[in-house]
């Protein structure tokens, strides 16, 4: 069913869980505000977001070279005790995460971090372009804010779909994780480096070799 943005608004204000984790709730409870609640606390979403304040400076700084040494990535990821960030659970997720990094190559953490210039930007030539496929200026906003979306969930870490399970973004693999360690944790900042990066090259599928790296 199509779900009402003031409800998805309701929602977040109630649980403090992200907006796509609402909103996929909401679908789920066919926009009943008490049962989506209650599908967030069932998958732990709810009880993540009351953790999120809290201040997390401990953690991991995790590296992840690529096979042959061809994509290097540092990222680090925190959380509240020293005894958390030791222990193979955190540091597993760690992993995970700098190999997702490696493989989909995303540019910012969070939305929040895209430089609002870099999005105008964006904005101008998404309308450019819709209107050069003819579509009609009443609605070209709306496709233009459809797309932009469709941006942050390529270039933002925390809306990318994980490597390992698309059906999961890796902000709800995070709020998971919140919920099951019992800690806040946050992906703080990471750098990754691609070997010849800026250099004209052979453009190979480095999620698919990354993921076969994973199954072996």
């Amino acid at each position: 069913m199509a779900v009402n943005a003031s409800a998805v608004k309701e929602l977040r204000e109630k649980t403090g869980a992200g907006m796509l984790d609402c909103k996929k709730a909401l679908e789920e409870a066919n926009g009943e505000i008490s049962k989506a609640i209650e599908v967030l606390r069932e998958k732990g979403l709810a009880a993540a977001a009351n953790k999120a304040g809290r201040t997390a400076t401990e953690g991991v700084c995790e590296a992840y070279i690529h096979a042959g040494g061809r994509i290097g990535v540092l990222v680090e990821i925190n959380c509240e005790t020293d005894f958390v960030g030791k222990t193979d659970q955190f540091k597993e997720f760690a992993r995970d995460i700098a190999m997702h990094i490696a493989a989909s190559n995303p540019r910012y953490v969070a939305r929040e971090e895209v430089p609002q210039e870099e999005i105008e930007k964006e904005k101008e030539i998404l309308k450019a372009q819709a209107l050069n496929e003819g579509k009609p200026e009443k609605i070209v906003e709306k496709m233009v804010e459809g797309r932009i979306s469709k941006y942050y969930e390529e270039f933002c870490l925390l809306e990318q779909s994980f490597i390992k399970d698309p059906d999961k973004t890796i902000s709800t693999l995070l709020k998971e994780k919140i919920s099951t360690i019992g800690e806040n944790i946050s992906i703080r900042r990471f750098v990754r480096y691609e070997l010849g990066e800026g250099l004209e090259k052979k453009v190979d599928n480095f999620v698919e070799e990354v993921m076969a790296q994973v199954n072996q």
